[in-house]
């Protein structure tokens, strides 16, 4: 006969529903997995099935009833692990969206925006158009695998029910602030096209007042813009594999903050 005691019980709980927190947490925020258009119920499945398989690769739980206030601290303590990795990505794609926002506004494009149900706000068509390609990417790297692997090891050096160092957020927003460099220079190329076309249509303009800069300009940043665009995405896949493996070596610092090194 098999008998099961309540420690036994609960450390089978434990040792699904802590790591089962932290991945939550990660897929809920996180780019292409946490995205508003996937069902949630499909995000909380993706995340109980990755449990699942990581669990016995996971070291021992803490000693401590699941039910207790001491076991909802450690519960809410893997959900802002989780969501701190998650932000980390997120922050990639957010550089993306914003490069589509400086190449728009030097197009003539920052007022062709429609409502995105991914960030819940009015988003520009290249700002999409973007994220979309940087997406399909991220796919084709393997980007999803990854970002799931970097988030299992965190489990070796900032196991379950380990205190965390408040630099860890401070970690987070230090990665932040790439987020425009980033975007600049994925932008830049453009940006550089563009403002000479923009300095030359200004020195026409003074030279040939009776010319309606308005009326010519439009068309001819729009059309270039086009036609490097055309030029640019197909060669940004290099530097944006690049831009998420800066992002998997910053989740790994921010987590590493956590405990204080």
């Amino acid at each position: 006969m098999i008998s099961v005691d309540i420690d036994q019980l609960y450390q089978w709980m434990n040792g699904f529903l802590w790591p089962f927190f932290r991945i939550l947490g990660l897929i809920s925020v996180a780019p292409v997995l946490g995205e508003s258009t996937i069902p949630v119920r499909l995000r909380v499945g993706l995340a109980a099935v990755c449990t699942l398989i990581a669990a016995p690769m996971i070291g021992t739980m803490p000693d401590v009833p699941t039910a207790s206030f001491t076991g909802l601290l450690i519960a809410g303590q893997q959900v802002l692990i989780g969501i701190a990795l998650g932000l980390t990505m997120r922050l990639v794609f957010a550089a993306v969206l914003m490069a589509g926002e400086f190449i728009g506004l030097q197009m003539g494009l920052a007022f062709a925006s429609f409502f995105d149900p991914a960030t819940g706000a009015n988003t520009a068509v290249l700002s999409r158009l973007l994220n979309i390609v940087a997406m399909l990417i991220f796919l084709a790297v393997n980007g999803h695998l990854l970002m799931l692997n970097g988030l299992l090891r965190t489990f070796e050096f900032l196991p379950v029910g380990a205190s965390l160092d408040p630099n860890g957020w401070g970690a987070l927003l230090e990665w932040s602030s790439q987020l425009w460099i980033s975007g600049m220079l994925l932008a830049l190329p453009l940006i550089i096209v563009l403002l000479t076309i923009n300095l030359a249509l200004g020195i026409l303009n003074r030279t040939a007042q009776q010319l309606s800069v308005f009326a010519v300009g439009f068309p001819i940043t729009l059309t270039t813009g086009l036609v490097i665009l055309t030029v640019v995405v197909p060669q940004s896949a290099g530097f944006l594999s690049r831009l998420f493996g800066e992002g998997y070596q910053a989740m790994a610092r921010v987590a590493r903050a956590f405990t204080g090194l």
